[in-house]
């Protein structure tokens, strides 16, 4: 199998403890968006206020497992998990579909603790297993140092809804020994400004790492950040430094939370302040890095310089107590990353928070007139396969079961393979398969005519019929040079009456 560039391959840093951290005076918001409890059967409310939604409306495969570990948080208490069959031809995606707006960026989390679910022995190994978002393979899943770490996993990324739905979905690699499964999904909708250097159009967004530097402890949760993002405690070596301020995040596109601005980490007196951030090697590529400064003295001024592995970064820097975030798009990174703040002011450089996100490309889905055709076959066919969720086509190694697709700018269905599939009802409206060229329906129970529209599609060069139970006239257009059509033994079929 195709594997993507290793830059997909990167796991968080942040960790969700098993242990509910002490909250915060105030509650966050309910962002705007699903908060899904993967493999609950009723909504949930957690102590932070917020309201998590079972996820039997989203998702059409898998079973709903309960986790019985003493101080595990609840929405960490249940999971889904969907079955894998070694053995057969290609692998496959499960997906969670939900409601979207066209156009509009959505940052996607998705969480995963294992609690041997699987292993009644607690004995079990975590499952290794690829995440897919609409056709884009997003990143391969591995919690298993996590797990035996006694902590959740939990990965984030920037998408941009393409049609009226998004599908988030775990799926079987070449690593994928045991059953997949997800504990929770978020899918929060953000303001048009957030994150808006990316070219959505090109490129989705991972998260590698965000930071509150200065801060220790567990990662938190700000009641006042309406996206629900989580940020990491960040210290090293250097001095912090704690203040209250009274920024306002409107004032920054990324709309951060103002508390992040409550701590810094400061240089000694007349020296640089140097740290190794994110603390783990990047491969080889392309990054957005922000990084958000603020004085921790009211009415101060500091001006610094700002070295990313010693290139510049941002010259003069001039930094209040208002704050402010300097960013960069598409930012080279290889391996550790330093960065350097030096001092051009009597006020020692300090540094409040930073994100950095890897940037990949998105991958293609397949035509919309092609998606619609499908689901209505889904809609009208009894227990069709699993797998038949998210993008038909997309990623291409991750097609759904019997569906066999084109390539190139333009994904279209070219081929249906239903043979020995026990349907039953009528043969469904394929007419907006324009491209359709193979269709095999043998050693079913349909039943009823042929639809004449099967003659309407010209690129059809392969259509198998027999052994059903359908009856009535045939329509003349099927018996046109270059079709071979079978419609014998099994069927109650009569040829039209010669012209």
């Amino acid at each position: 199998m195709k594997r993507p560039p290793p830059l997909f391959l990167l796991r968080f840093l942040f960790l969700w403890p098993l242990l509910v951290v002490p909250a915060l005076s105030q509650s966050p918001p309910q962002p705007k968006g699903f908060l899904v409890n993967c493999g609950s059967t009723d909504d949930l409310f957690t102590p932070d206020g917020l309201r998590w939604l079972a996820d039997s409306s989203f998702v059409s495969a898998g079973s709903p497992r309960k986790l019985s570990l003493p101080g595990l948080l609840p929405v960490l208490s249940t999971l889904r998990s969907f079955p894998v069959r070694p053995g057969l031809p290609q692998p496959r995606k499960f997906c969670y579909v939900l409601r979207a707006g066209r156009g509009a960026r959505y940052l996607i989390r998705t969480t995963y603790f294992y609690g041997s679910f699987d292993s009644p022995g607690g004995s079990g190994t975590p499952p290794v297993f690829d995440q897919i978002v609409d056709g884009t393979f997003w990143t391969t899943v591995n919690t298993t140092a996590d797990y035996a770490a006694g902590v959740a996993s939990y990965y984030e990324g920037v998408f941009r809804a393409k049609g009226m739905t998004m599908s988030v979905c775990v799926a079987e690699n070449t690593y994928t020994t045991s059953d997949l499964f997800i504990s929770a999904l978020e899918m929060i909708l953000l303001e048009d400004s957030v994150y808006n250097g990316t070219n959505f159009d090109e490129y989705a967004m991972g998260l590698i790492a965000r930071s509150t530097f200065g801060s220790i402890g567990s990662s938190l949760r700000y009641p006042d950040d309406r996206f629900n993002r989580y940020w990491q405690p960040f210290s090293g070596s250097a001095h912090a430094m704690t203040s209250t301020h009274n920024i306002s995040s409107s004032d920054f596109w990324n709309l951060p939370p103002a508390m992040i601005f409550n701590t810094a980490l400061v240089a000694d007196k007349a020296k640089p302040l140097v740290f190794q951030w994110p603390p783990n090697l990047l491969p080889s590529s392309s990054y957005y890095i922000a990084l958000y400064f603020a004085d921790t003295l009211p009415g101060s001024t500091r001006t610094f310089n700002v070295y990313v592995n010693d290139y510049s970064f941002q010259a003069d820097l001039t930094v209040t107590s208002a704050g402010l975030v300097v960013f960069a798009t598409q930012w080279f990174l290889s391996g550790l990353t330093t960065i350097t703040l030096t001092p051009g002011s009597p006020l020692p450089p300090l540094i409040s928070a930073g994100e950095v996100f890897g940037l990949f490309s998105i991958g293609n889905v397949t035509h919309t007139r092609d998606i619609i055709a499908l689901e209505k076959i889904k809609k009208n066919i009894a227990n069709p396969p699993s797998d038949w969720s998210g993008d038909p086509c997309m990623p291409e190694q991750y097609s759904w079961t019997g569906i066999t697709c084109s390539n190139g700018s333009k994904i279209r269905v070219v081929a249906l393979s239903f043979e020995y599939n026990n349907f039953t009802g009528p043969i469904p409206d394929l007419s907006k398969l324009k491209n359709l060229q193979k269709l095999h329906l043998q050693n079913n129970q349909l039943t009823g005519v042929i639809p004449p529209s099967l003659g309407n599609l010209n690129q059809l060069h392969e259509l198998y019929l027999e052994n059903n139970n359908l009856t009535g006239e045939i329509p003349r257009s099927l018996f046109r040079e270059g079709l071979d059509f079978r419609y014998l033994p099994g069927n109650h079929l009569f040829a039209p009456p010669a012209n």
